[in-house]
């Protein structure tokens, strides 16, 4: 018998439960906490609640329209040398990078970018899956235009792509869309990497970027 198996005996017999029984079944959890508010997914007062988070946590805040993406977000790459993108962003906007003079590193299944080249890249571009406003924070699920996890974890800054229409007012709300996708590992992003000392003197960049820009699009 292993250790694992040690522990987790112990574990059942302190439960009362024999080796092997099924455990209970999960409880009925009422959940009565508000699941919305009255302010529109995508409207101009979360799109407004949004900007007002982020701009306190330090991120940058850039509105363009759809016909701008691309241009907008070269801009905000400008002296990133390269740039490590998911496999699914529209090509209009790799294009646009790379008229601009950038190297982009796609992190394509069967050619995934190493740790060391990530290190090396200047930025990571992405888009997102849902955008909160009450908290002011972005959500990755990993689809193909966001990528693995990795991504935005490694380079020093990150330009985030978000649609108006992906933003939610409250967590409820974007709970509810992530759950259409439960398989999904998910990264939620409230604003750079930072964190305080003893002293409460704040450090940025610790476990993620200390640059982060978010690219609000607007029709």
């Amino acid at each position: 018998m292993s250790a694992r198996d040690a522990v987790l005996g112990a574990v059942r017999s302190a439960l009362g439960r024999a080796p092997g029984a099924p455990g209970p079944a999960p409880a009925d959890v009422v959940r009565g906490y508000r699941a919305a508010t009255d302010v529109a997914p995508g409207s101009e007062g979360a799109l407004a609640l949004l900007a007002d988070r982020l701009l306190d946590y330090r991120a940058a805040v850039i509105r363009c329209r759809a016909s701008e993406v691309a241009a907008t977000v070269a801009a905000q790459l400008a002296d990133a040398g390269a740039v490590a993108v998911p496999p699914g962003l529209p090509q209009a906007w790799l294009d646009a990078v790379r008229a601009s003079g950038l190297t982009v590193l796609v992190d394509a299944p069967g050619d995934l970018l190493t740790a060391r080249r990530l290190d090396g890249t200047g930025a990571v571009l992405t888009a997102c899956r849902v955008a909160v406003a009450d908290t002011g924070t972005i959500v990755l699920d990993g689809g193909p235009d966001q990528g693995r996890r990795v991504l935005s974890l490694v380079p020093d800054r990150h330009v985030c792509v978000v649609r108006a229409d992906q933003v939610v007012a409250s967590v409820p709300e974007a709970v509810a869309l992530l759950g259409e996708h439960p398989e999904r590992p998910q990264t939620w992003i409230s604003g750079p990497s930072a964190t305080s000392d003893i002293e409460l003197v704040r450090v940025e960049g610790v476990h993620g970027p200390r640059d982060l820009r978010v690219v609000v699009v607007v029709d």
